[in-house]
C-alpha cells in the first residue's frame, strides 16, 4: 500500500490525529537519519514542502511554516488549487479564509494569474480576467482536525507561528493553480529553492520536537474541560 493510500485509510479512522502523527514521525524520523533522501523545498506561500510520495496525479506532502525559512509570493497569499486537497493538521493553528472572487472591469482590485509548474520552478502567466474578492468565510483548524479545499476555490491561509500539516492532493487535469496579483503584474519565472541537507535536517527535527512533546497544548485543554 502507498503513502497516499494508507494516510486516506488512516484519516478516516476514529483515530486519524494520532495515527498521521505516528506517520509523520516515522516519515521525520527517516530524512533526519538519510535513509529517505527527501529536501526541504521554500514553497513561494511562506512554508517549507517535504514531497514525501507522488504518483499518477496523486501526492503527499508534509507543509511546515517554522520562523527563519519563510519566503513571500511574488503576486500575493490568495489562490486557488489545481487539486484538491486534504490535510491533517500536525501541530499548530491553521486558519483559511474562503474567498468568493468575481470578475469587476471598472472596479477590479487584482488580476488573476495562472501558474504552471516544473521541475525547476514556475512559469506565472497574467490572464485577461480583472476582479475583486471579499472573504465568504473563515475557519481555523487544530492539531489532530482534518480540513478539506476542492480545487479552484480561492482562499487565504492563515498560519501564525509554528505549524505543520501533512497534505494529501488529487490532481484535475487540465486546471492550473492560480492566484490574484496586482493590476500591472507582468508574467514571471519563479525558481523554487531547495533547502540544504542542513537545513532540511533542522526542518525535521523541529517537527519531530513538536510532535514528540508528552501532551498537546488542546488535549490539556481536553483534559481540563473534562475535569469540570
Amino acid at each position: 500500500m502507498n503513502d497516499y493510500a494508507r494516510l486516506r485509510k488512516l484519516i478516516g479512522s476514529d483515530a486519524a490525529g494520532p495515527a498521521v502523527r505516528g506517520w509523520a514521525r516515522d516519515f521525520m524520523t527517516a530524512v533526519l537519519d538519510g535513509s529517505v533522501e527527501v529536501g526541504a523545498i521554500r514553497h513561494p506561500l511562506g512554508f517549507l514542502c517535504f514531497p514525501a510520495w507522488r504518483e499518477g496525479g496523486l501526492g503527499v506532502c508534509v507543509h511546515v511554516w517554522t520562523d527563519g525559512l519563510r519566503s513571500h509570493p511574488t503576486t500575493s497569499a490568495m489562490h486557488a488549487h489545481s487539486w484538491d486537497l486534504l490535510s491533517v493538521v500536525l501541530y499548530g493553528e491553521v486558519g483559511n479564509e474562503i474567498l468568493e472572487v468575481e470578475s469587476s472591469a471598472d472596479r477590479a482590485t487584482h488580476r488573476i494569474f495562472e501558474i504552471h509548474s516544473g521541475a525547476d520552478g514556475d512559469v506565472v502567466r497574467a490572464s485577461e480576467r480583472l476582479v475583486r474578492y471579499r472573504t465568504r468565510s473563515s475557519e481555523h483548524f487544530r492539531a489532530g482536525e482534518v480540513y478539506t479545499l476542492p480545487h479552484g476555490v480561492f482562499h487565504l491561509s492563515d498560519v501564525r507561528g509554528e505549524a505543520a500539516t501533512v497534505v494529501l492532493g488529487e490532481v484535475r487535469r487540465g486546471r492550473p493553480d492560480r492566484s490574484l496579483g496586482a493590476l500591472a503584474t507582468a508574467d514571471h519565472w519563479v525558481h523554487r529553492t531547495s533547502c540544504t541537507r542542513t537545513e532540511t535536517r533542522r526542518a525535521a527535527q523541529t517537527v519531530l520536537d513538536h510532535l514528540q512533546a508528552p501532551t498537546l497544548p488542546e488535549q490539556l485543554e481536553d483534559r481540563c474541560e473534562q475535569a469540570t
